[in-house]
């Protein structure tokens, strides 16, 4: 169904001219007069300052009013929709113009868009514009536009005269993706049965980075509406770039056909879709749009008591099963007052921290009538920093060695809160390490379990356990030492866990296995479900493996880049995600890679501190402290945990290929600290923590440094796209 229609409503652009006409007017009695509203009675303003974009009456006549109206529904310069009284939501229209229903929409059948003339479709554009971003476009942006016009107003015209079906195409223009503030594929056209991405360029030559971005950028749009737009499950979603000043055949860049004007048609013709089954145009401009918040972001919609959006990715990986197990446990202590340990196993980036941020602030947790807080802890003092810098507040969550100090060893005290989340509990320090920074000699979890022998009634402790992510001296003990803690305490506790660990936990009161506890497949990177395999095999020095592995990555949306230059890492960034205001990149590396002091980017001058993450992190792109300026680095303690959309990571001589295998180079313990037991291993999940932090994408930098050229050239060698 190509276009929508309704018989009940009289839809109307607000365009410069007619909001200027006086006399059109609702039953109610209002009018418009440019951007003031009189009411017809009293003539005075109801509201001057809201620039009407667009507004709906009652059948009878236009109405551009304001709430005061009982049947108007309008929109306002800041994209939201207000309805009067007895309004209901549009999702239809009658002159095939514009379907509405929701604010990031401006669609016309393709029959519309012929008609148009460039004057009043750019300036129905711009209201668009100004109505979802609360400014006007910029000049570039609007040229861009007039292109756009023209090249596709001309070639649908030639491809409707022998294909006149595509007459009640869609054209939908500028579709701002929900929820992802400032991506907006250029056009999407839905024809008969699948939905075509178009994104313009006026490039004639544009150079290999360029290109680069702009195919994995139309490739993201297209796969992200195919994964998180309900509609679009099980359609064909094609990503097309258009240069407008190319006069190039047709190119294929994996999935994404590169073309120009002239062939435009020719791409068309192809997928027009013809046979399938017939794709609902209205249903799918209304349909949900459910992508993978970042891992800020989600904090962010829970502190505010949003409900997270109902993600398709999170529920297949098992999210709600595993929230939804723990809150049964946490009931189950409460009623027996009993104590309870539950471990939640993970893949990085599996989700593990988002179903800890969800369970403590979950209202689901009561005792009584009283709410029963529950606190997330972290030992990532950058992951606790950059979410207490985006939620403004230190209550929801806190360092584990701050909330150990003020309870744990011999203190007397007790916290109200009686369900504690360890965030990567496998990295509890040691009692060494408690010694050496606390002064008594009791292990983290040992601490734990004491404090939750002395709470009033019940306890109940998860552990988030990642794979592979010690990283820090005094976190090598692992698991092993939470049965040793289990054996030294006087309570019994009950052990909740996956069944794959089981057999490390002898010293439980008793243990219960649930699958619902282990999170086995990324989140982090979308829809590349075999990255994390990819890295694990690449450092174990399965080079076979890794490789045959790479097509299938890429395949699923997930690029890889390798590169030598890191002014062309930073160009491709820029580009990909220029005007994509949520979009994160920067630039990672180990915090024992000393070489790159000789590029002018050691992690001693240069170097993330922990107290600085929240703003690296969460700062718009324009300001001089975001990570997207590109002129620090995070290590690896301050990235774990976190995550970027497009991580340049700078390779280190800390972690190099000799030929057949990864070597470390020796490191001495610092003066005054502990010797680490297994350096190796923590080098090596520290670059197994740098080479998961991405989304969408990921560069690999190797500087030109003779020391690095063997590491370069196996990297090579697994087939990664050069930059």
């Amino acid at each position: 169904m190509a276009s929508a229609s309704s018989t009940n409503r009289f839809d109307v652009i607000l365009g410069q001219e007619e909001r200027k006409r006086s006399g059109s007017r609702c039953h109610a009695g209002h009018r418009s007069f440019d951007n003031a509203l009189l009411d017809q009675t009293s003539g005075s303003p109801v509201s001057p300052n809201w620039p009407i974009i667009l507004a709906v009456g009652d059948g009878q006549n236009p109405c551009w009013s304001v709430a005061s109206c009982a049947t108007c529904v309008y929109y306002r310069a800041a994209g939201q929709v207000n309805l009067g009284m007895n309004a209901t939501p549009v999702t239809t229209v009658s002159n095939g113009s514009t379907l509405l229903g929701s604010p990031h929409i401006f669609s016309q059948s393709v029959e519309a868009f012929l008609k148009e003339e460039l004057k009043d479709w750019g300036a129905s554009l711009r209201a668009h514009h100004l109505a979802l971003q609360g400014e006007q476009p910029a000049p570039a942006q609007i040229r861009a536009w007039a292109n756009c016009f023209k090249v596709l107003q001309e070639v649908l015209a030639a491809f409707c005269v022998s294909n006149p079906t595509a007459l009640s195409w869609t054209a939908v223009f500028e579709y701002e993706l929900p929820r992802e503030r400032g991506r907006r594929p250029d056009v999407l056209l839905l024809t008969n049965d699948r939905i075509l991405v178009l994104e313009f360029k006026d490039h004639a030559q544009p150079t290999a980075i360029e290109e680069a971005a702009h195919v994995d950028q139309v490739a993201a749009y297209a796969r992200d509406l195919a994964h998180y737009q309900a509609a679009s499950h099980g359609r064909r979603v094609v990503p097309i770039l258009v240069y407008t000043k190319w006069a190039n055949p047709i190119e294929h860049r994996g999935e994404v056909l590169v073309t120009g004007p002239n062939y435009l048609g020719n791409i068309l013709l192809t997928e027009a879709g013809e046979g399938g089954t017939p794709l609902d145009h209205a249903a799918w401009l209304a349909a949900d749009y459910a992508p993978l918040p970042s891992l800020v972001a989600a904090a962010r919609r829970l502190f505010n008591r949003e409900p997270l959006p109902a993600i398709h990715r999170a529920q297949s990986a098992g999210i709600p099963e595993t929230v939804a197990e723990l809150l049964q446990i946490a009931r189950e202590a409460h009623e027996k007052g009993e104590h309870h340990l539950a471990f939640v196993t993970g893949i990085p980036g599996a989700g593990k921290t988002l179903v800890g941020l969800q369970f403590v602030y979950s209202n689901a947790i009561e005792e009584g009538e009283a709410a029963r807080e529950a606190v997330f802890l972290s030992g990532n003092g950058p992951l606790v920093g950059v979410l207490q810098h985006v939620l403004q507040s230190k209550v929801f969550v806190q360092g584990v060695h701050d909330f150990l100090k003020q309870y744990g060893g011999t203190k007397h005290g007790t916290p109200t809160e009686h369900v504690w989340v360890y965030d990567e509990a496998q990295r509890a320090w040691d009692a060494e390490q408690v010694k050496d920074k606390r002064n008594h000699a009791t292990s983290e979890p040992e601490d734990f379990l004491q404090l939750g022998s002395k709470m009033d009634g019940w306890a109940m402790l998860v552990g988030l356990i990642g794979e592979g992510q010690e990283i820090h001296i005094g976190e090598e003990a692992g698991l092993a030492q939470w049965n040793e803690a289990l054996g030294k305490v006087d309570v019994p506790w009950v052990v909740h866990a996956p069944a794959k660990i089981e057999t490390v936990f002898t010293n439980a009161a008793r243990i219960e296995t649930s699958k619902r506890l282990d999170l086995t497949v990324s989140l982090r990177s979308h829809l590349a479900e075999d990255l994390q395999t990819w890295v694990r095999q690449l450092l174990l020095g399965d080079i076979e493996t890794a490789r045959s592995l790479l097509p299938a990555i890429t395949a699923q949306g997930f690029d890889i880049y390798l590169t030598r230059d890191l002014k062309a890492a930073k160009a491709y960034a820029r580009t990909r995600y220029e005007g994509a205001d949520d979009k994160r990149y920067g630039l990672i590396t180990s915090s024992k890679a000393n070489n790159l002091r000789e590029i002018g980017l050691d992690t001693w001058n240069n170097g993330v501190r922990h107290h600085n993450a929240g703003k690296w992190f969460n700062n718009e792109p324009s300001h001089a402290d975001s990570c997207c300026q590109c002129t620090t680095l995070a290590t690896e303690f301050v990235c774990q945990g976190l995550e970027l959309d497009l991580p340049v990571v700078c390779w280190g001589n800390d972690f190099t290929w000799n030929g057949t295998a990864w070597q470390t180079r020796p490191t001495r313990a610092r003066a005054g600290h502990r010797t680490p037991e297994r350096p190796e291993e923590l080098r090596l999940n520290s670059y197994r923590v740098l080479l998961s932090r991405g989304r969408d994408a990921m560069i690999l930098y190797v500087p030109e440094q003779p020391a690095l050229d063997e590491t370069f050239q196996l990297l090579a060698s697994l087939g990664l796209t050069g930059l």
